[in-house]
């Protein structure tokens, strides 16, 4: 993992166990402040600093995972390539790059930025709550995915028409088709629009 200031503090390797510190954000995406994660989380949520990660082969097929059954949010759903919240301090950017890596095991390339979306999405098996200003990224994985077991349970690349189908049988995390929807203009761009995104 590249050690970067934010990235320092929260290195597991420097032997400590802090809490995990999340980026309170008002409703233009300032930062006003920090809560641990869990707490964040916590009924009705505190607006935080998120992100999410659409990445896609040569062929245009979208990348999901399914989520470790052990997660303590959303265990077992099926949702993007990556998400999650960057370190105070740490840009957005290099969280999703640094998180795609830890989760998959595989760098991203043509890592862009695709927007952000803010939304409200509670989540009915755990009771937390999403409450997220959340960063969205679209690129390209070209390298053999060697997923943490930890994070992820299973992969998939999916055609539109496969996640259609996937969509209408799996449960898919309470954000997916947010987060899907605002990054779609990014993702024609990327994959042309022959894919069908």
């Amino acid at each position: 993992m590249p050690i970067t200031p934010a990235t320092a503090t929260h290195n597991p390797s420097n032997g400590t166990a802090d809490a995990i510190l999340l980026e309170l954000v008002d409703e233009d995406g300032v930062t006003i402040g920090t809560a641990e994660k869990l707490a964040a989380h916590q009924p009705p949520g505190q607006l935080h600093r998120a992100f999410s990660v659409f990445l896609f082969d040569e062929y245009g097929r979208l990348l999901l995972q399914q989520r470790a059954l052990g997660k303590y949010h959303s265990p077992g759903v099926w949702s993007n390539s990556c998400c999650g919240h960057p370190y105070p301090g740490e840009a957005p950017f290099a969280a999703a790059a640094r998180r795609t890596f830890e989760e998959l095991g595989a760098s991203p390339s043509l890592l862009a930025e695709a927007g952000t979306v803010r939304y409200n999405h509670p989540d009915p098996e755990s009771g937390l709550v999403e409450q997220e200003y959340n960063h969205l990224f679209v690129g390209m994985v070209q390298a053999v995915l060697r997923p943490d077991p930890e994070e992820v349970a299973s992969t998939a690349f999916v055609t539109p028409p496969e996640l259609a189908e996937r969509h209408a049988k799996d449960t898919f995390s309470s954000w997916f088709m947010t987060v899907l929807d605002a990054a779609r203009p990014a993702i024609r761009e990327l994959t042309g629009s022959s894919a069908g995104w």
